[in-house]
């Protein structure tokens, strides 16, 4: 009976042993298909003669040609790079200057600048671009004002360098938010080595807590550059009316601005974005690769001393707090209070232009309504299934014995080099390659799918920490008494992970509440977002109901951000 009962048991741990493979497999399947499904359509377009949908298109590399013989490709070029470039080294400056006030010194009020600094992460660059054109555009609030002080317009966005400082200062906070971490875990010993030689705090600052920040500066000068280069918002706002262009400017004026679309230039405009950006995250990785010499955490906490910056101090808070007023208050301020006037401008009085006219607009026309009402869906919905799969693919990847685990781990970061932009174009691409998939199109679901893949390393990045500290022990002992991989990463493994699981659905709702560049291609008369509705206002020139819409999207955030931190206890962007 015992040689007999041997078989059976063997037969159960084998069928348990298939259900887990069978999970893993579907994971890895699936995160496969998630990813390539916007790149392979755009590489295949690329090297096609004619439309992929038509039977007689042939392998050609005509488009590339075609691509580099343009008139305007070379001023392109040279506006992308300049854009991106003046667009990091603001965005850097301000994130590093703004993150060693906030972090290392006795500035007054940090905790109020810390939380100020990060709101313009919540929000669309779209929603900043408006607020910005609000406020210090040709016929902005500020810049009616201070010409009527001076006599002649004091600025221009309508140039690459307009364009860069309102992008620059869009992207500091990135840039903050990653040197401010790297400010609040420095060692102090070295700092407190070099006090006891005499060293000053400025000489303290530029020879120890700066260099020691590098591997944060380098990673955000990076994302800042490669964000720059695929920001659609701000160049279309500012550039469109002059024909200023951008590749993301080009590559949307070739789609939108033509009656037939040139698919191939675009899919081939598209893959020379795609190879930058890949490249530059390349490099992101190699000049990372030996950061743990920067390492200076050990195993006993610290907490660094602040720099004392004596009579400097209030003169510090004057320069943030109008940086802050300039920069974050009067943007968004300004947009909120135009969305109920008819016009806003110092040359007449606010009494005599408010109305509510924008928000019963809104409230008039069903399409309107249900622009906002599929955001919020899809940032609702969206976001749990995206939760749902990230924890799946983490598990695969951190706590099974899968094969290909570290193949899948890999996968699941690689939209980070894929630009929204080429996300859209390549779903777009896709509805004509695989026709199975046209029940897609024109629902918000297609949405929803691009979005999942277009953010996967941001959810990834917010659980996979969570699951690295957590011991195997917890495994094994599941394993002892019987149960398999799925029950234990079930029952033991996901509960223990869910504060990162709530922080990876708060990430992931932002993101998708925010979103527009993907949605561009993909939306369709009945599947409107907030972003495609906000873009459509501004090309009929209604500032009114631009500002209306974004100001629903900014209360929408706001409200969710305070639930988000008192009810699930997240910490959003630390």
């Amino acid at each position: 009976m015992a040689t007999d009962a041997l078989p059976a048991s063997a037969a159960a741990r084998t069928v348990r042993v298939d259900r887990g493979t069978a999970i893993q497999v579907f994971v890895a399947v699936t995160t496969l298909a998630l990813v390539l499904f916007p790149i392979l359509p755009v590489l295949y377009q690329a090297v096609l003669d004619k439309p992929l949908y038509d039977a007689g298109a042939s392998l050609s590399l005509t488009n590339f040609t075609r691509l580099f013989d343009t008139p305007q490709f070379g001023d392109i070029v040279v506006n992308t790079a300049y854009f991106a470039v003046l667009t990091t080294v603001i965005a850097q400056g301000i994130g590093v200057v703004t993150a060693v006030l906030v972090g290392r010194t006795d500035l007054p009020g940090r905790a109020f600048f810390g939380e100020m600094l990060l709101w313009p992460l919540f929000l669309s660059h779209l929603v900043i671009a408006f607020g910005w054109f609000t406020m210090y555009g040709p016929s902005g609030y500020v810049t009616l004002f201070v010409s009527g002080l001076t006599g002649s317009e004091p600025w221009s966005l309508y140039t690459v360098t307009g364009m860069g400082i309102a992008a620059g200062a869009a992207q500091a906070p990135l840039a903050y938010l990653y040197c401010i971490v790297a400010t609040r875990n420095a060692d102090p010993n070295l700092e407190d080595a070099a006090r006891t030689v005499g060293a000053s705090p400025l000489r303290i600052l530029t020879t120890i807590t700066l260099p020691l920040m590098r591997p944060a500066i380098i990673f955000g000068a990076i994302m800042n550059f490669v964000i720059a280069i695929e920001m659609l918002s701000i160049p279309l706002v500012f550039g469109g009316p002059l024909q200023i262009e951008l590749f993301t400017t080009y590559l949307y004026h070739e789609v939108f601005g033509q009656a037939t679309p040139d698919y191939g230039l675009v899919a081939a405009a598209a893959v020379g974005m795609l190879v930058l950006v890949i490249g530059l995250m390349v490099l992101q990785g190699r000049l990372m690769r030996n950061n743990q010499r920067f390492v200076t955490v050990g195993g006993k906490a610290a907490r660094p001393r602040r720099f004392a910056l004596g009579r400097w101090r209030w003169v510090a808070f004057g320069v943030l707090l109008a940086y802050v007023v300039l920069a974050i208050v009067l943007v968004l301020g300004g947009l909120i209070l135009r969305s109920f006037t008819v016009i806003l401008s110092p040359l007449m009085p606010l009494w005599d232009v408010l109305t509510f006219d924008n928000y019963k607009m809104l409230g008039a026309y069903p399409v309107y309504m249900r622009s906002i009402w599929n955001t919020i869906a899809i940032a609702t919905i969206g976001a749990a299934i995206g939760t749902g799969l990230i924890a799946l693919i983490a598990i695969v990847a951190n706590r099974s014995e899968f094969r290909w685990r570290r193949q899948l781990e890999h996968l699941a970061v690689l939209p980070r080099a894929i630009p929204g932009f080429i996300a859209g174009i390549g779903i777009f691409y896709a509805m004509g390659l695989f026709p199975p998939l046209g029940w897609l199109r024109n629902t918000i679901w297609l949405l929803v799918v691009a979005y999942i893949m277009r953010y996967l390393p941001t959810g990834y990045g917010a659980v996979s920490p969570a699951l690295a500290q957590l011991g195997s022990d917890l495994d094994r002992s599941a394993r002892t008494v019987g149960a398999d991989w799925w029950r234990t990463s079930r029952s033991i493994v996901l509960p223990l992970i869910m504060p990162a699981l709530f922080s990876c659905y708060a990430l992931l709702f932002i993101h998708f509440l925010k979103e527009y560049v993907t949605a561009v291609f993909l939306y369709a008369p009945g599947s409107e977002v907030i972003g495609t509705t906000m873009l459509q206002f501004w090309k009929n020139g209604d500032n009114g109901a631009v500002s209306a819409l974004a100001s629903v999207q900014i209360l929408i955030t706001v409200v969710f951000v305070g639930l988000a931190r008192k009810i699930l206890g997240v910490k959003i962007y630390g």
